[in-house]
């Protein structure tokens, strides 16, 4: 819920710096031009629009003294006449919504990707002070060292936001009613029972809660004034919890895959009281996961449902929203249409438009008169002529299980015999999906062939091939990346003198373990915010993980048993860092709360210690990932001429 910014940057390169032979480049016979890097991770020109619910104002983040911002407009307005509503200079705005009431914006900040986020508030029709560039933003919790959750923005109380705060407890959130205008806070319940989750209903009345159990479960309670009674479970290998309350007050839309014979994520209906489940949706073509289900805020009825398959699937139960979203679908073909934001009487779209080969297109939609009217697109000065399809693709692991994944070839180029990169993702509970991605373009435009797997234990494709995954870090898992590439190989695509890998996150302990366990199979490799040894990584996990432990224990392995703690030294690259004989940059954010530093400067001092050379960038102003220009633009310059020096693909000078 599926991003960078300008100023003072300071990169430390503890190893030489890099160089680049252009000597090696891929020929670029028919492939287009290189495109500018800053095109592709600069800030975009405009971005993340929403109407305001009146429908009189429009709002988006655009670059303001290099770092993005929000702006906002009367929806008439020309964008140049926008005024600018927050003047962060060191990280961008993440994110932003707009109360119910049209009367305030709000944002969260952190600190330099500490993730400890703070929730403020702007008046879009406020004018700024004498000498001022935007009117003042309020911070409304106003805490150091502290995460803000939030929970619920409620129909009937426009002023009113439901958040979490971790203050007396940095495990455990507990509930606050946050009244918008004011910054008073009420405590609601305190948390000492573990919980998670708080579910309201329609309301605005608070009616249930998920917990986590010590062994992991996950519990569905219902709140009554002076208790919790458990009504709903599924083990730590399932999921299972509250999407919104039915309209009838009664019932609760449940996610759930709960159930030995159970495999896809399914939408049910289910009643608090009685217990009773009742099944409203499972994939119907008995593919993937249930992907998600879309409300009217006008009648509170169910209007269609999505899964992610190969593209995105939708199946409609309104006959209005179906309507308006296949004619959109018409009129913008080969594109993904979704809904970006609406007014509050849904009379009136901001539709977002993209594709593999397109960022993103934002239109206004007027349901009444059909009216289409293009707003701006991202990234417009992008040349999309030069970007390359991405298309989906499967091939069989070690263990003959079928691997789903992404491939994008270079542009202009037989494809044959290509420098290849390999992207596992993050998570690793998590999952790629078909739509624009910046690495997948910029590395394809370079003339790598970019393979994205989607190994086992990522999400979406059901609970046997999410559950293949337990105890296969740097196994299993690992295999599925590793005949991603002699897929590859045996396809003619790649030439196998030439594969990299890059990663970040969890797609980072893939790199390190791809270099550690197969050192032979990869010629150069970049690990982002990558573990390098499991026991510290699990030793360090932010305290507000605390809800998430036992899924690690279960689903890594246990430090607290000695078959555990075995398994994750055997698995962890740290352990083994002596057979890596691959080119390799470790690139980490000093204030990661996630992966911590240690983790890059164990694998670092490793390699130093034996004299083996390894680069190392790290942002003394960055957190799990990059989130400002500057650091981006760092980054993948590096690593473009760091793999065009061992890969031979092209590079920006």
């Amino acid at each position: 819920m599926k991003k960078f910014l300008h100023g003072i940057f300071c990169l430390v390169l503890l190893v030489s710096a890099l160089g680049a032979q252009k000597d090696k480049a891929v020929p670029a016979g028919g492939m287009p031009p290189l495109i500018d890097r800053e095109l592709i991770f600069g800030n975009p020109e405009i971005a993340g629009a929403q109407l305001s619910p009146d429908g009189k104002y429009m709002a988006f983040l655009k670059p303001w003294k290099d770092t993005r911002n929000v702006y906002v407009k009367s929806v008439g307005e020309p964008f140049g006449a926008a005024r600018l509503l927050t003047t962060e200079t060191k990280r961008p705005i993440a994110g932003y919504f707009w109360s119910r009431d049209s009367k305030a914006i709000l944002y969260v900040k952190d600190h330099d990707g500490d993730e400890n986020f703070n929730v403020y508030a702007v008046d879009p029709t406020a004018k700024p002070a004498a000498g001022d560039e935007a009117p003042p933003s309020r911070d409304l919790t106003g805490l150091k060292g502290v995460r803000v959750q939030i929970f619920d923005i409620p129909k009937n109380d426009p002023d009113t936001i439901f958040i979490g705060l971790n203050d007396r407890d940095k495990a455990w959130h507990d509930l606050y009613k946050l009244k918008i205008s004011t910054g008073e806070k009420t405590l609601v319940r305190k948390n000492t029972e573990r919980v998670t989750g708080w579910e309201f209903d329609l309301t605005g009345k608070l009616r249930l809660a998920t917990r986590s159990a010590e062994n992991g479960d996950t519990e569905v309670l219902r709140v009554d004034a002076d208790k919790f009674t458990k009504i709903y479970s599924c083990s730590v290998f399932e999921s299972c919890g509250p999407v919104r309350f039915h309209k009838d007050g009664k019932r609760a839309y449940f996610e759930t895959n709960k159930g030995a014979d159970v495999d896809l994520v399914a939408l049910v209906l289910f009643d608090p009281e009685t217990g009773k489940t009742e099944m409203v949706e499972s994939d119907p073509l008995k593919k993937v996961d249930f992907g998600g289900a879309r409300f009217s805020e006008v009648t509170d009825e169910l209007v269609l449902t999505s899964y992610f398959d190969d593209h995105l699937r939708r199946y409609y139960r309104d006959k209005g929203f179906e309507s308006d979203l296949k004619w959109l679908e018409g009129k913008l073909p080969n594109k993904q249409v979704t809904i970006g934001s609406e007014t509050a009487d849904e009379q009136v779209w901001l539709v977002n438009a993209g594709s593999d080969i397109e960022p993103g297109e934002t239109y206004i939609f007027d349901r009444k008169t059909k009216k289409l009217t293009l707003q701006f697109k991202v990234r417009e000065k992008l040349p999309r002529e030069s970007l390359a399809v991405m298309k989906p693709v499967r091939y069989k692991s070690s263990d003959g299980l079928e691997i789903p994944a992404y491939l994008t070839l270079p542009k202009g180029v037989p494809a044959k015999n290509l420098p290849t990169i390999v992207i596992p993702h993050g998570g690793p509970w998590a999952r790629d999906t078909w739509s624009y991605n910046s690495l997948a373009q910029f590395f394809a435009n370079r003339g790598y062939a970019v393979l994205m797997p989607n190994f086992r234990a990522s999400t979406g494709y059901g609970k046997k091939f999410l559950d293949a995954g337990n105890k296969e870090w740097g196994k299993k898992m690992q295999d599925d990346i590793t005949w991603g590439v002699k897929y590859m190989v045996a396809e003619g695509i790649a030439d196998p003198k030439r594969v990299g890998i890059l990663g970040g996150s969890y797609g980072g302990y893939a790199t390190l373990a791809g270099v550690t366990f197969t050192p032979d199979v990869y010629a150069a490799a970049v690990d982002i915010v990558g573990p390098s040894n499991l026991i510290t990584l699990l030793e360090s996990i932010p305290p507000y993980w605390e809800s998430i432990r036992k899924i690690f224990y279960e689903r890594m392995g246990d430090p607290n048993t000695t078959e555990g703690k075995a398994l994750l030294t055997e698995r962890s690259p740290l352990s083994q860092a002596d057979k890596i004989k691959t080119p390799l940059l470790v690139v980490q954010g000093a204030n990661d709360p996630r992966v911590n530093k240690r983790e890059a400067d164990q694998i670092v001092i490793a390699l130093r210690y034996r004299g083996y050379p390894v680069e190392y960038l790290l942002a003394p102003d960055e957190g799990h990932g990059f989130a400002r220009p500057v650091n981006n633009m760092a980054l993948y310059m590096s690593a473009e001429k760091f793999l065009a020096k061992h890969l031979g693909g092209r590079y920006e000078a």
